[in-house]
């Protein structure tokens, strides 16, 4: 089911929750909306299930537009952070409500229960009660019984929020390969940027009500439009400077008042675009500990994170991230040198926030 929403906003009193929002899902699609609390994404979720109605705008599923049409004519599935669960039901009960509102033949809800329980690999828990459940068992519960419907259209607001570290990376991949086994259309609202990154054919990253960009899981971490992606999307976050660009002996040159590097001539283009003043992106795994590099700076922390080592570094009066090797055992108060790899970096316009484009 295609989804499209037009000038989509949602206002209550003064505040706006979102405002002027288009979006084409394509059918069978996997979308995730992510953003900060406050963003607009859980509201943008809601006007799609009929539970807000828009201020303005349309949405459309399919060819219909479904902005009068109540949530239970809509033909969604929706799995919420918690759980929502009948606590005096069993699973069946649970599994089966949508059906009996629908006034579904007993022997067909029979058979869809059973289905979909099977499904969710939760056919031996039908005589439980949510009491008597994990966390991840429930979570199979509130996805089954959003699947007993049979929907066009399934609706995920966090639904991994309250599982633990573990549980939420086996959930992702149960969800993500059981809607792409169904082919069902599905909007996953999330803060969590790996949740999106790793699930999501397509990101849409909102801010303030307003969408900042749509687009794929690794267009969104490679070049990201704009300054609030780049911090946004990535863990560890992006580290930024402020910086000017220099000719020095027909040589370009990135500086600022901790730092001064050499730019190759493809730099120019960003150069020529920039006006003083130009805001310096580059991921902390694409600063390297290089005993040769061209930067002195400190050990100011160090995070051990299994894998890696999460640096922080200072330079002059700068801080910057970075990834290191355990095996280094870097300790606070150590003086290293760095290298960057500038084929990696990111330039942005500081009052706009705009990226400014180099290649």
């Amino acid at each position: 089911m295609e989804v499209e929403l037009s000038n989509l906003s949602k206002k209550f009193g003064d505040v706006v929750g979102v405002e002027a929002l288009d979006l084409d899902i394509h059918d069978g699609e996997f979308v995730a909306f992510l953003g900060p609390s406050g963003c607009g994404k859980t509201t943008t979720l809601l006007m799609m299930a009929g539970i807000y109605r828009p201020t303005t705008g349309t949405i459309r599923f399919g060819d219909r537009i479904v902005n009068q049409l109540q949530p239970r004519d809509r033909n969604i599935g929706m799995v919420f952070q918690s759980y929502a669960l009948y606590p005096h039901m069993t699973v069946f009960g649970n599994i089966t409500y949508p059906l009996k509102l629908k006034k579904v033949p007993r022997q067909e809800q029979q058979r869809r229960v059973e289905a979909a329980a099977e499904t969710m690999g939760i056919a031996h828990l039908l005589d439980r009660r949510p009491a008597q459940l994990s966390g991840g068992q429930q979570q199979r519960v509130a996805l089954g019984r959003a699947l007993v419907k049979e929907p066009d259209i399934l609706l995920f607001d966090e639904p991994l929020s309250n599982l633990d570290a573990r549980l939420r990376l086996t959930m992702r991949g149960e969800i993500r390969s059981l809607q792409k086994r169904l082919g069902i259309t599905a909007i996953y609202v999330t803060h969590d940027q790996v949740e999106a990154l790793t699930m999501a054919d397509r990101i849409a990253v909102m801010n303030l009500g307003r969408l900042q960009a749509f687009a794929t899981p690794d267009d969104l971490y490679e070049r990201p439009p704009t300054k609030f992606i780049a911090g946004f999307v990535g863990n560890p976050p992006m580290n930024f400077l402020d910086i000017e660009f220099a000719q020095e002996n027909g040589t370009l040159q990135l500086r600022s008042e901790s730092l001064e590097l050499g730019l190759p001539p493809e730099f120019a283009a960003a150069a020529a675009a920039a006006d003083g003043a130009v805001t310096f992106g580059i991921r902390p795994e694409d600063i390297i500990l290089d005993d040769n590099g061209p930067v002195s700076g400190e050990v100011f922390v160090v995070e051990p994170l299994g894998r890696d080592d999460l640096l922080d570094i200072i330079v002059g009066t700068e801080h910057f991230l970075l990834l290191a090797d355990p095996k280094r055992k870097s300790r606070a108060g150590d003086r290293v040198r760095l290298s960057f790899d500038m084929t990696r970096a990111h330039f942005f316009d500081p009052r706009s926030e705009l990226a400014l484009s180099w290649k």
